[in-house]
Formats: C-alpha cells, structure tokens, sequence
C-alpha cells in the first residue's frame, strides 16, 4: 500500500511538470498581433500569428498588437488675436509591421510620446493664426500635425494614418460675441435689402406718377380743345338761328349758363356752404357783364370768336 501511495504521488507531480513544460513550450500568436521572444532577457526573434515553441525556462514571449488605435487629446492654445481656444485632436495610429522592434524597445509610452508630438505641433501653429483664420485653416492644421507626427513617429516604429482636428471650441464669451457680430452683418444686409427694394418701389411710383400726370395733361387739352370746338360750332348756329348776334353776344350767354350750372351743382350736393346770391331778374345782366370783364381783364379781344362769313 505503502508502494502504490508513492508511486500515485509521483504520477501527479510527474504529470504537473509535464503541464508546466508544455505551457512553457507552446503559445499561440493572434491575428493582427505579433510575438517578440526573448532568451534570457535579450531579444531573439519576431514571431507571427499561429502556433509556436518556446525553449522552456530560457525564452519568454511578449505581444504587440498591430490593429489600429486611437488616441485624443484637447489642446488648449491662443491664437494671434489673444483668444484661448481648445482644440480637440483625434490621432490614428498603428504599429509598423517591418518595425516591430522599434515600437516595442524604443517607446515605453508611445500615446503619451504622441500626445507630446500633438501639443507641440498645435502651438508651433495656431498662434501664428487670428481666431477666423484657425476656423478657416482647420483642415491645413490637420494636415501639418499628421505630417510632422508621421515624420517623428516613424523613426519609432509607429505609422500615423490620420491627425485631424474634430474642433475649434473658444470661449463660450467669444462664441456669444462672434455670433453678435454675424447677427448683426445679416442685419445690416437685410436693412440694405429692404432699402434698395424701397427705392426701386418710389421710383417705380415716380414714374408712375410722371407717366399718368402726363396722360393726365393729354386728356385735359384734349378736353379743352373739344369744348373749344364745340364753342366754335355752338357759335356758328346760333349766328345762323339768331340774326345779328355776336360771337360776344354768345359767350355770354354760355358763360353764363355755365355759371348757373355751377351752382346748381353746389346746391345739389351735401356738406356744401351757404351762398348769398342777388334774386332780381336784372341781376342775371350784371352777372353776364361782370363776368365778361373778369374775364376780358385788359385784353378786349379775349374770348371772341371770329364766325366765317355766311355763304353767298
């Protein structure tokens, strides 16, 4: 009994330090990663994905993943025209398959190494730049970093794929500022706007105006000229019909007519003022005769029409 005890204890022992042997032998490498072995502390080989060996107790393995990672970082800076503003930046990055070795032995923190890279690479930058250039030259200051990172980290072993700056973020005063000055450009144009369409309106109406005055002046000489004519017709019949009446014999008494016309006009319609009028059959003359002179002034020979002789 005594016998099979210790030989059972040795097949245990035996088996765990078989177990112990082959994890120490054989590892496995995933894809998108590599393997740096080591033998005794120095380094021996570079390993790919699949299954490998390992000389037990005298090599270890170390992993470096090959995938590409991110890092971002916020850059706080001022620009040429004294206003603080933070500056995200997004940085894509990933191990170089060939240099392997340098981005495992030469960098012990290379997002930190990068993050260096980046502030450095912003302030050499944007002060140079007012706050509406930093805007404006956005995608120029993504291009720079990347250009000067991948130039610096590609001596470590590291290849950057993008360095972009997602943002511009002043302060929050500045931002409240700036969009005062906009609102108020759109403002001012707007005000230019509608003074232009305001002009172009009064103009139009001006012509307007000037073009129905005129048609207007058209129509009242036209007017005139036709009572001229019916004047002169009126003239010739009533010579023809009354013997010996003169062209100063019917004017009058168009005038006249005219005249009583007018006020019956006035009396017909509301909101008209009283007028006192002399109610003597004589008076009809002195209206005539007062109204001849009126109108006669100093120019006798105003308002007579001259008929044509009466035919032979």
């Amino acid at each position: 009994m005594e016998l099979s005890g210790v030989f059972l204890v040795f097949v245990v022992i035996a088996a765990v330090a078989i177990l112990i042997l082959v994890l120490k032998t054989l590892f496995t490498v995933r894809t998108y990663t590599a393997g740096v072995v080591e033998r005794f502390g120095k380094f021996n080989r570079i390993v790919r994905p699949g299954l490998h060996v390992l000389v037990p107790f005298a090599e270890s393995v170390y992993f470096v993943d090959l995938q590409v990672k991110q890092a971002q970082f916020s850059v706080e800076t001022k620009t040429r025209d004294n206003v603080f503003v933070q500056i995200p930046v997004s940085v894509q990055y990933q191990v170089l398959e060939d240099k392997i070795y340098d981005a495992f032995y030469k960098l012990s923190a290379p997002q930190k190494q990068i993050e260096s890279f980046v502030f450095n690479s912003i302030l050499g930058h944007v002060p140079k730049l007012s706050l509406d250039e930093t805007f404006e030259q956005q995608s120029g200051i993504s291009v720079a970093v990347k250009t000067e990172l991948d130039t610096i980290m590609s001596g470590f072993g590291f290849n950057i794929l993008t360095a972009l700056v997602t943002d511009i973020v002043p302060d929050v005063k500045v931002k409240a500022a700036m969009n005062d000055i906009n609102a108020a450009q759109r403002a001012q144009v707007a005000a230019q706007a509608r003074g232009e369409a305001d002009k172009i309106l009064k103009v139009k109406q001006a012509e307007a105006e000037a073009e129905s005055k005129a048609l207007q002046g058209k129509g009242i000489a036209a007017e005139r000229q036709a009572i001229i004519d019916g004047l002169s017709e009126s003239i010739e019949h009533f010579q023809g019909a009354v013997p010996g009446a003169t062209s100063e014999d019917v004017m009058a008494l168009v005038l006249l007519t005219q005249y009583f016309d007018t006020l019956r006009d006035i009396g017909t319609r509301g909101g008209t003022n009283t007028i006192f009028l002399p109610n003597s059959p004589a008076a009809a003359n002195d209206f005539m005769t007062q109204i001849l002179a009126g109108l006669r002034g100093n120019n006798p020979s105003a308002y007579t029409f001259t008929s044509p002789p009466p035919p032979k």
